[in-house]
């Protein structure tokens, strides 16, 4: 019997990446589907600081649990470019992002919008995922992620989890700024809102695959998801009060 077999199946609506790894690579991300919470949490919140119920999130979490090898790394997220050693932690830290060698550890964060990238090396060695909202990213959290992880870009794969989608995402000049002033051509990810001035339609997405590629990562794939627009998803900027997604990834045990 395999050690997957000895697992909880992920619930049906859960997103597996679609991504060119290694056997021994798991990685999936959990949905609002499958969990205890009630709204406007419903259901499977996996976040303690968000306003929800602490024995709904505890049941959450013990269901997640059963469906994977060990208890994952939870951060303490602040959107900034922090990246630790998720076999390291014994409690919670201030970081956005964490990386494995070992195998059976298990890496996560926890999202409502802003983008989870998975990361894994191509022999199997090195797994990671990041927390990238447009703060995390214009300070580099994918780069001090690759770096973290210690093997050479083009020999990693990345997959782009669900976020918030281009045609929804308005933000202000200063995040225009904050990914232009060092990468004028990163103004292509910006489409001007029609009737808002200094308003922009923002694609993440764009600007994950564009830091990436600049790092060397060459095989990325993902995106094409939008939080916002599909309820099956938490969404902060759409409900405000709601709940977190996880995504995990790790090195399966042999």
């Amino acid at each position: 019997m395999t050690l997957d077999a000895l697992r909880a199946p992920l619930h049906p609506d859960w997103l597996i990446p679609d991504w060119d790894v290694p056997a021994g690579i798991r990685a999936f991300v959990t949905t609002r589907a499958g969990g205890a919470s009630l709204a406007p949490y419903d259901s499977l919140n996996l976040g303690t600081r968000c306003g929800d119920a602490p024995d709904a999130v505890a049941r959450n979490r013990a269901l997640l649990r059963a469906c994977l090898p060990a208890e994952p790394a939870w951060l303490r997220q602040v959107h900034g470019a922090v990246v630790v050693d998720a076999a390291s932690i014994g409690s919670e830290v201030d970081a956005d992002a964490s990386y494995a060698r070992s195998p059976g550890t298990v890496c996560g964060v926890l999202v409502a919008d802003c983008m989870p990238v998975l990361l894994a090396a191509r022999d199997g060695s090195a797994v990671a995922v990041a927390h990238a909202g447009w703060r995390g990213m214009s300070g580099g959290v994918i780069e001090a992620t690759v770096r973290a992880m210690a093997v050479a870009p083009p020999e990693l794969v990345a997959w782009l989890g669900p976020a918030i989608g281009p045609s929804r995402f308005e933000v202000g000049a200063d995040v225009l700024d904050a990914f232009t002033s060092g990468d004028a051509r990163a103004a292509s990810a910006f489409v001007p809102y029609p009737g808002r001035d200094g308003k922009f339609l923002c694609d993440l997405y764009a600007l994950a695959r564009r830091r990436l590629q600049a790092l060397g990562v060459t095989q990325v794939s993902g995106g094409g998801y939008c939080t916002v627009g599909e309820s099956r998803f938490f969404s902060y900027r759409l409900d405000r009060v709601t709940g977190r997604m996880g995504a995990f990834v790790w090195i399966e045990r042999q």
